[in-house]
């Protein structure tokens, strides 16, 4: 599906790449510039990577409560969550953000498994009194985050970014278009993303990005995007966690699921791994000698593998190679070191479910 934000894109000089399955700008400007544009002022983002569900319906909470782990049931209009979607196994098939509007959910996921997620999420539908629609091709989407994400939002939208709360959602009017504002984070700083009809996302991005200038920052690509978030210890689907590993592994259990909400596919694996509390490998943070590796790259011990890397990126932060990996217990305690091609790896932090989660919601509060 061709972005509809490409021209706007080539007219900043935007350089190309790959994303969560999609065509984005990976950068505009030198990647210190751009990631000092989001720590400092408001940087503008373009989103199109996303898979949009509608699910509408009576039983629509009940049976979304039933397949995700995320508690739907008491979601009143202009909130919303994060869950997963899991199967039976407790292996993690797709990530779903519910935002509850008056008549139905809308579901945010990834259009890389839209296919899957979309099968899966409506075979089960049964007896329930519910329908599920694919509308991904009617949105496209946007987003502004730093410190100063509040003013541009205000500027643009006339929407008080402290008047909601992580994952609340409102409509708002952009440059005359009507569109839904999401309060959430990809990088640990304020913002929000803004969800618009795809004929119209061009005139809110124009908004947008003027509004962040009048604040003093601008566009980033997604190169600093991936810097800021590992910086931040946000995890990605499609990067960091999949359907090869457990909610656990990965580390977002504390963000991802509700321990409280009753019975969903793949709850028996989730409070198994809970109660006993012991985990053979789960996702670090590392620290490495040279350049960023690539994704996949093994990590060893003497010539054995414990390991691989699942994402990494220059850090201006600190100044090196910074990304997550998964390892095994035998050699995932903090400083612990292995080689990593011809570089070194070292573990800088390590806990099982690490307290730096996938939304950080401390910092955007």
């Amino acid at each position: 599906m061709e972005n509809p934000l490409q021209a706007e894109h080539v007219k900043l000089g935007a350089r190309f790449g790959a994303w969560f399955g999609a065509t984005l700008p990976s950068a505009y400007d030198a990647l210190e510039a751009e990631w000092t544009r989001a720590r400092e002022t408001a940087a503008v983002f373009d989103t199109g990577y996303h898979a949009v569900f509608e699910l509408a319906g009576p039983d629509r909470a009940r049976y979304l409560n039933a397949v995700t782990s995320g508690d739907v049931r008491n979601l009143t209009p202009g909130q919303g969550t994060p869950g997963l979607l899991l199967n039976p196994q407790g292996h993690i098939l797709a990530e779903l953000e519910t935002f509850a509007l008056e008549d139905r959910f809308l579901l945010i996921s990834h259009a890389s498994v839209a296919q899957r997620t979309f099968e899966t999420l409506d075979k089960f539908i049964i007896m329930d009194d519910c329908v599920l629609t694919d509308v991904t091709e009617r949105w496209a989407s946007c987003a502004v985050e730093g410190p100063r994400a509040a003013e541009a939002l205000a500027t643009a939208g006339g929407v008080a970014l402290d008047s909601l709360p992580l994952f609340g959602h409102v409509a708002a009017n952009v440059a005359g278009v009507e569109c839904r504002v999401l309060r959430r984070s990809h990088f640990g700083a304020p913002g929000v993303e803004i969800l618009a009809a795809r004929e119209n996302i061009g005139a809110v991005w124009q908004a947008l990005l003027g509004a962040a200038r009048g604040a003093g920052g601008g566009a980033i690509g997604w190169d600093a995007v991936n810097a800021l978030r590992i910086e931040a210890r946000v995890r990605w689907f499609g990067y960091d966690f999949d359907d090869t590993v457990i909610p656990h592994e990965a580390g977002v259990e504390s963000t991802h699921i509700s321990y409280t909400k009753g019975c969903y596919t793949g709850q028996e694996i989730v409070e198994r791994v809970r109660s006993r509390g012991r985990l053979n490998r789960w996702l670090s943070l590392l620290e490495f000698s040279g350049a960023a590796p690539e994704a996949g790259a093994k990590l060893l011990v003497d010539g054995k593998e414990w390991g691989h890397v699942t994402s990494a990126a220059y850090s201006p932060e600190r100044k090196k190679a910074v990304g997550f990996g998964y390892l095994r217990r035998e050699h995932n305690a903090v400083n612990d070191e292995l080689q990593c091609g011809v570089e070194t790896a070292r573990v800088v932090e390590s806990p099982a479910g690490a307290p730096a989660n996938a939304f950080r919601p401390a910092a955007c509060e």
